[in-house]
């Protein structure tokens, strides 16, 4: 989409798919700048850091920039835009994927039978990524192009750890969708991404703690955390973005559209084709106000 070196924000990219997302952009020649609260080993029970992210990002070909940003905290985010512009001149690419996990979002038990700090993933994965996109909108719609992409899952359209996860997902689905309707006559567009099951570190501990509970979760059918940066790579060079924005798709199933393949050649299996799960479309009726 752009001559010149393409500059992306990938937020909660201490470890897991943010970092995975930002290595893979990074690969592809990206400035990538790396956010999250982690800045030293020990910080979070998962290891991983924003300096170890950013770190390699630059090994895989980039230019790993982190900055620590709570991605509650308005001020930091707002921060870390005018610090991008001020160094880069221009965005092109923001991954929304900061959200706060808590531990028990996945042990037994009902909603009611589980701490309500569980709703703090609405404020740093719901709010947090509305307010990215509200600052990114801003510099991508002048520019008159970007992309602006969530990271979801399947969680937004069937049952997965309770109704606070699942309100979460359907949410980036949803703003999504509607901020491609404001974005449309910008040259800006919005997608939400399903990744499937993701070899991370969380998951990992999760598949060691209860191995009963994941043994329908097989390896060779999980994903790395570098696919979806792949794929959102090729999503931001295809000349048919904007026919794109808005809708949310399956990471595995777009992936086979634009030729790319896993860690090793692998496919890993689309979640429409395992359970019969896909995205919501939107309709197009739209109240303007």
């Amino acid at each position: 989409m752009s001559e010149k070196k393409c500059v992306a924000i990938v937020t909660g990219a201490s470890r897991g798919a943010g970092r995975g997302i930002a290595v893979a952009l990074g690969s592809h020649g990206a400035t990538v700048y790396v956010t999250g609260r982690s800045k030293n080993p020990g910080d979070a029970p998962l290891p991983g850091t924003i300096f170890e992210t950013a770190e390699a990002v630059t090994a895989a070909g980039g230019e790993g920039i982190p900055v620590c940003v709570d991605h509650g905290d308005d001020a930091q985010v707002a921060a870390l835009f005018a610090q991008v512009m001020r160094e880069q001149g221009r965005l092109d690419i923001l991954v929304n994927n900061a959200f706060a996990a808590h531990d028990q979002m996945t042990t037994p038990g009902n909603f009611w039978e589980k701490p309500l700090e569980l709703v703090d993933m609405w404020e740093v994965g719901l709010r947090g990524s509305y307010v990215c996109a509200y600052h990114a909108a801003a510099i991508l719609a002048q520019q008159g192009s970007g992309l602006i992409v969530f990271t979801s899952a399947p969680g937004s359209m069937h049952y997965v750890f309770g109704p606070a996860y699942g309100v979460h997902k359907a949410g980036l689905d949803k703003m999504a969708a509607d901020m491609a309707v404001d974005l449309k006559d910008f040259g800006v567009s919005t997608i939400s991404i399903w990744m499937g099951a993701l070899k991370t570190e969380r998951m990992q501990a999760m598949m060691e703690a209860e191995p009963d509970k994941y043994q329908y979760v097989q390896e060779e059918n999980m994903e790395s955390p570098e696919f979806t940066g792949h794929i959102i790579w090729a999503l931001f060079n295809d000349a048919e973005l904007a026919d794109k924005s808005g809708t949310t798709v399956i990471g595995a199933e777009i992936a086979v559209d634009y030729g790319i393949t896993d860690t090793g050649g692998n496919r890993p299996p689309s979640y429409r084709e395992r359970y019969g799960v896909a995205p919501r479309e939107q309709h197009p009726f739209a109240i303007r106000g």
